[in-house]
């Protein structure tokens, strides 16, 4: 049974599918009832993590000044562009995750700032997007979108489960949220009824009525409309293109070649197309509105990845970890490319008076400050507007300070969305500053 409400929400529709549309000035597509004379409401605040594991470059991960003056390190080079709309904060940190010392005891928890149970019992916390979603779960088709680019290890390290090095995003405390790592599935979620691949083009099956909405709105918002159908058709395309490419990640397997045929399971081989089809994933699951909360975990904690687009294959992503190469270098920059190409994608997406990533957060962060396991401070960065109750353009630096729970940044967070706890994990106050 469907108990989610869309009674004053705009879709194109078609057999088995529904596609919530993108802002547009001559449509209310917010939650508003029609009005002649008023405009559309404020769209959302939406809230997207980005998770890379294992740390960064030591000597290369800082920010300081501010606004147009505002300077990053080389990992963040990236995102320089967007320094004015970047909050960079330092010296956050979760207590509990200093417990174990290795890379499961690190991230189960970070999204919480919960108490992870050791040996075999899972138990963390729900994590903030989860909390989120149930407030906010039942006002958009998907309540959350959870994305990977790593397949989870259900194995154990040093007596704590893999479990929790492989999901950041948690429905309770015992359930780790579903990752999903096939683009296509994750594609079928924002706009099939049915998560279940099929003949027809999602386009396809709404065309009719898209051409019917066509008719009935303003010359610049059947410009948008085109220009939106557009890149769901290339991302669609991209998709069915989709392992076609014969570079394999991760880890080495024991042949050169498989010895059966290759399954169908839509995991693009190539990692930065991988990568780059969740990121589009992401913008237009946020661009239509169909989920406004999501979390992308780029690779796991103790991750096995391997970069040969990087012409770094030689070495796992977790050994690569405990240097301060040019290598590891490289691919932080990677990682960071990937919320560069968010931001920009989003900031081109005009939603009324602002941008797309002017109404978001992109939240980038991992577990530890280094591949040694450093995390009495964690590296934060945060982007976006949140519907202009965000200033970028700043440094934040609670490493000498008692209070720096990186609990306290969730209830500012949460309260940029109007979800307001009296505590979260192990933080009673919000960040004033934030």
């Amino acid at each position: 049974m469907n108990t989610h409400s869309f009674t004053r929400r705009t879709f194109l529709r078609g057999v088995g599918v529904s596609m919530a549309l993108p802002w547009m000035e001559s449509v209310t597509v917010w939650g508003d009832q029609p009005k002649d004379s008023k405009p559309s409401s404020e769209p959302p605040v939406r809230l997207a993590v980005l998770f890379s594991g294992n740390g960064f470059h030591s000597k290369e991960w800082w920010a300081r000044g501010e606004g147009k003056q505002m300077e990053f390190g080389k990992v963040l080079s990236p995102i320089a562009e967007f320094r004015e709309k970047t909050l960079f904060i330092r010296g956050l940190y979760n207590q509990e995750a200093l417990k174990g010392n290795i890379h499961s005891s690190q991230t189960g928890n970070l999204l919480s700032g919960a108490s992870l149970a050791p040996g075999g019992e899972i138990r963390s916390g729900t994590s903030i997007d989860q909390l989120l979603a149930q407030r906010y779960g039942s006002s958009t088709k998907v309540p959350s979108l959870v994305l990977g680019c790593e397949k989870s290890n259900p194995s154990v390290h040093k007596n704590y489960s893999m479990l929790y090095s492989s999901h950041i995003s948690w429905s309770s405390p015992t359930t780790p949220t579903p990752l999903e790592v096939y683009p296509a599935l994750a594609f079928d979620r924002l706009f099939k009824d049915e998560v279940s691949k099929g003949d027809t083009s999602v386009l396809d099956a709404v065309l009719a009525d898209a051409k019917a909405l066509r008719r009935q709105v303003s010359t610049l918002d059947q410009r948008k409309l085109d220009e939106y159908l557009d890149s769901v058709r290339d991302v669609e395309q991209r998709i069915e293109n989709a392992g076609k490419k014969g570079e394999l990640q991760g880890w080495r397997p024991t042949l050169t070649e498989p010895n059966i045929p290759r399954p169908a399971d839509g995991i693009p081989q190539d990692i930065a197309e991988h990568m780059r089809l969740m990121c589009d994933i992401l913008v237009l699951g946020f661009q239509t509105d169909t989920t406004r909360l999501c979390t992308l975990k780029l690779n796991n904690d103790h991750s096995s990845l391997r970069f040969p687009n990087l012409g770094v294959d030689y070495m796992i992503h977790h050994l690569l970890s405990h240097s301060d190469t040019a290598d590891w270098l490289k691919v932080n920059q990677f990682f960071l490319q990937q919320l560069a190409y968010i931001a920009k994608k989003m900031s081109a997406v005009q939603e009324g008076s602002r941008t797309l990533l002017d109404n978001s957060m992109l939240l980038y962060c991992s577990s530890m400050m280094t591949g040694g396991h450093d995390a009495t401070q964690l590296p934060v960065v945060l982007l976006g507007g949140a519907g202009g109750r965000l200033q970028g353009g700043r440094v934040l630096d609670y490493k000498e300070k008692p209070e720096r729970q990186m609990c306290r940044l969730y209830l500012s967070m949460m309260d940029k969305m109007g979800v307001r706890p009296k505590q979260f994990g192990d933080a009673t106050q919000a960040l004033e500053e934030i």
